[in-house]
């Protein structure tokens, strides 16, 4: 049972503004606290803090104080952390809303206090997922498509409003409010937490359902991305388990370039860190260069976080930090308490001393200098091009056999065009030629410098006399009201609009694809002509798939080359040597002559990113739109569920539970449902975008009378478990090596049949056969979604088989009592001879132990070992429940 703190001796008196408040006192603790990454002195106070020799031990502490040597222990060291609050947007978090309705179901079945489940931490969650580019490129896009998802997801958002009454503690944004990770940096994050007098202060740590969660690190806030499961825990008062990370310093130093952007910087150092492996360690940024790194650059790194490995990439707080609180329009009094707090506790960085430079595990550097104007794809966004290479780059891709920098164009097809007609008017397209360009994202919209860059190159574009082809789905979408504010203020609208740059809505839109469909036309000529068609946007990612089904090459890039390649029309071309365009008498316009450079986008960013903005924007955010407003969500602490309901419902996952431990199933005979490959990412596994028309989850829906037009997104359907088993492994562009073309398909091997993957599933389960997955490297990647551990899950498989697995997605396995097994070094399942076609029998005794060996046997005689991923016994104790969701309820139960 949780005991009093032992470390409250430290507890020290701190007097701010002529009020009183406490803190602990961490230099206090011995020496070793000034040589600590200033990441792990934040995961040292929380432990210091919550320490009760229960969740949180006196171990733990010493852990972390120790963890210049304990990092280097091959094994790992495990602790304990309990973030200080929840962030969530709404695909994720619908589910964990819902999981929490049913918890509280389950808990009242069972005989206990339904309203003992409730988050005991704060938990903010922004609706900014839904909202799609049906409309673009007109004044009323903006309007239609907020009308457009009011009118699609009024059923979630009227659910997620009866949450926000329901449990304690819930803080829901509206939509149209803005994208979750620039609401968070501009308007929820809090530096340091206080109350009233005498309170307690503490840093903000935050962990979030989103993989970019990450963002907020470049306000000196500790926090990354976690499963929705795991987020659920932490809202229900369990702290997290983690292995204590490694810490790479990365030091910047030198100046950026006059015409480079933060963008390129990011895609730089993402292409480094992914190269340098990062993954499961944090990240810290030190140095000189850091100096010169306005709020939004550092947030722009920290939000690519995921796309380079690490778990962090942390800018400890600085003078900057503190101006940019003021900047959006944080109260000076809350501001002064937290350079006080900080400096008291040692956790106030100067990155223009060397002598505050703590002990890292290893350290690595750029020199700003070197960075140059760059892209990153065509299906990666670690995979960077510098501009200047990327015409020979993208015809390279064009031939190379398929895989990540490669399409496998025959030469003789190298030349194919396609015409077609739009509005009358007919257009050739060929490889290379951008369908979309989207100017989207939290990692770009939430800095002004490139925001703003981009509008003053769209004025001096519109001046030259330059246009955007009009079959191009151009669109705007910011991360907050704040930005449609400045860009008003500056002037830069007008032209923005001139090039179909129209603000489309406040959300992730193209970014998460939500792109909307393109004229049919043009997606009949990509089609038929086998065309390699490209999307560009200033987003995070750019997986297979993931952007538009028709956009097989995706190229990320900041705002500013968002629009040139959209006026270009293609991303075949050389800007050092080809012109974008003319002037009308005929005069080449060149990108150079149209670029603005960094001194002019700061002298117009001083001028209009003001504090008062903030206050307009941020004062009413929680008020919503009138249709919010209007929208009559039920009453009650228990939800009524409706079994007719396609958007909401009941999920199975504590059906037939008891508060008894269950007994483990065995793993024997079974079935490898899809045998995969490497970089398997969480878009292949659970699909956010369309639902297609002649997938199992359309024929769900059109069974309950549902038009395609009806039909929605899988993202916003994550609160129905029917549909979204059926869009299990729905990607259209994984490939499954039981078969000879990507596809949503696999074999139900007793018959060789080949069918969609649900109803082999469907047929499995019939034969009460259990299923597991093969894979290769890096299963898992990408976006933090808990539907790609809870989908295996409903279509029974038990268990996975890979090379490597991504962090958040492997601990999202964990969470749904899906074993993660890890071949051995050196060894796949090539080496190994596997065809996959095998029985498979998976041998874990009664007493298992984090990371311990397990044999595996097939029915053709075959033996080898894997290793068990569970990395610590909190995973065990999860495994053993059935899942963290049931082990929750039985903890509540007593």
């Amino acid at each position: 049972m949780a005991g009093a703190n032992p470390f409250n001796n430290l507890l020290k008196t701190l007097s701010i503004n002529g009020k009183e408040y406490k803190y602990y006192d961490l230099q206090a603790l011995n020496g070793k606290y000034q040589k600590l990454p200033y990441s792990i002195r934040v995961l040292l106070e929380s432990a210091v803090r919550n320490c009760d020799n229960f969740q949180v031990t006196e171990n733990d502490v010493s852990s972390i104080l120790n963890w210049e040597e304990n990092q280097l222990n091959e094994n790992g060291v495990e602790v304990a952390f309990r973030p200080a609050r929840v962030i969530l947007q709404d695909f994720t978090g619908v589910p964990a809303v819902v999981d929490f309705a049913a918890m509280r179901d389950a808990v009242k079945d069972l005989g206990g206090d339904p309203e003992k489940i409730n988050p005991v931490c704060p938990a903010d969650l922004v609706i900014d997922h839904s909202v799609q580019v049906d409309f673009a490129r007109s004044p009323e896009a903006l309007q239609k498509n907020q009308e457009l998802e009011f009118e699609r997801n009024k059923e979630r958002f009227m659910f997620l409003k009866w949450g926000a009454k329901a449990f304690n503690n819930m803080l829901i944004v509206p939509p149209g409010s803005g994208i979750v990770h620039q609401v968070n940096l501009e308007y929820l994050a809090r530096v340091v937490f206080s109350g009233n007098e005498g309170s307690l202060l503490y840093p903000d740590t935050v962990v979030g359902t989103d993989s970019h969660t990450t963002m907020i690190n470049g306000l000196g806030v500790l926090g990354w991305g976690v499963g929705g499961i795991e987020a659920e825990a932490v809202m229900l008062g369990q702290a997290i388990s983690m292995l204590l990370p490694q810490v790479v310093g990365y030091k910047l130093y030198g100046a950026l370039n006059p015409y480079v952007t933060s963008t390129d910087l990011v895609l730089t150092i993402t292409k480094h860190l992914r190269q340098l492996g990062v993954v499961g360690k944090f990240v810290e940024f030190y140095g000189p260069g850091v100096t010169a790194l306005s709020i939004a650059d550092r947030a722009t790194i920290a939000n690519m976080c995921p796309e380079y490995g690490a778990t962090v990439g942390f800018f400890p707080v600085d003078d900057t930090s503190l101006s940019y609180l003021r900047q959006t329009n944080r109260p000076e009094e809350q501001i002064r308490l937290i350079e006080a707090y900080l400096k008291a506790t040692g956790q106030l960085r100067d990155y223009s001393s060397g002598d505050q430079d703590p002990v890292f595990s290893e350290s690595v550097g750029l020199d700003l200098s070197t960075v140059v104007s760059s892209v990153s794809g065509p299906k990666r966004p670690n995979d960077r091009v510098s501009v200047t290479d990327m015409k020979r780059d993208f015809a390279n891709c064009l031939t190379n056999k398929v895989g990540f920098k490669g399409f496998g164009i025959p030469e003789d097809k190298l030349g194919t065009r396609a015409k077609f007609m739009y509005d009358g008017t007919q257009y050739t397209i060929g490889h290379g030629s951008v369908i979309i360009a989207a100017i989207t994202s939290c990692t770009n919209t939430s800095n002004p410098s490139v925001m703003l860059g981009a509008g003053l190159l769209a004025k001096n574009a519109v001046a030259a006399g330059l246009s955007v082809l009009p079959y191009i789905k151009t669109s705007l979408s910011p991360g907050s009201g704040v930005v449609t504010y400045y860009l008003r203020e500056s002037g830069v609208i007008p032209a923005l609009e001139r090039l179909g740059f129209d603000i489309v809505g406040y959300g992730c839109m193209t970014c998460i694809g939500n792109s909307g469909s393109i004229d049919e036309n043009i997606a009949n000529a990509i089609e038929q002509n086998d065309l390699v068609c490209c999307g560009v946007l200033s987003g995070n990612r750019n997986f297979e798939g993931r952007i538009h089904p028709n956009t097989r090459a995706n190229y990320l890039a900041s705002p500013l080359l968002v629009i040139a390649y959209a006026i270009a029309g293609t991303v075949d071309i050389d800007f050092e040597v080809d012109p974008l365009g003319y002037k009308p008498d005929q005069t080449p316009v060149y990108l150079r002559d149209i670029w603005p450079t960094r001194a002019q986008i700061h002298t117009v960013e001083q001028k209009f990113v003001i504090p008062s903005m903030f206050q307009e924007v941020y004062a009413k955010i929680e008020l919503g739109s009138p249709s919010w407003q209007n929208l009559n969500a039920p009453s009650g602490k228990l939800y009524p569920w409706d079994t007719s309901s396609t958007y909401i419902k009941k999920p199975p996952f504590f059906d037939g539970m008891t508060s008894n431990l269950p007994t483990p199933k065995p793993i024997v005979k079974s079935r490898v449902l899809l045998f995969l490959g490497d970089s398997v990412t969480t878009d292949h596994i659970s699909p956010a975008g369309s639902i297609g028309r002649t997938s199992p989850a359309a024929r769900y829906l059109a069974q309950r009378n549902l038009t395609p037009r009806e039909f929605n997104s899988y993202g916003s359907r994550r609160g129905n478990d029917a549909v979204m088993a059926r869009g299990t492994f729905a990607n259209i562009r994984i490939v499954n090596k039981f078969l000879t073309k990507p596809g949503p398909r696999t074999l139900y091997i007793p018959t060789n049949e080949e069918m969609d993957v649900f109803d082999v599933a469907e047929r499995y389960a019939q034969d009460k056969t259990p299923l597991i997955l093969i894979c290769g490297k890096d299963y898992g990647s990408g976006s933090s979604r808990d539907w790609a551990a809870k989908g295996p899950f409903l279509l029974g498989i038990r268990a996975v088989i890979a090379e490597s697995f991504e962090r958040i997605h492997r601990s999202n396995l964990v969470g749904m009592g899906i074993i993660p097994l890890q071949f051995l070094p050196g060894e796949n399942a090539e080496s190994l001879g596997l065809s996959g076609r095998e029985l498979y029998d998976i041998n874990l005794s009664a007493d298992i132990k984090p990371g311990q060996h397990v044999k595996i046997t097939t029915d053709e005689g075959k033996s080898f070992e894997v290793i068990l991923r569970f990395d610590t016994e909190v995973d065990l104790l999860y495994y053993r429940h059935g899942g963290i969701l049931n082990y929750m309820v039985r903890k509540i139960l007593g």
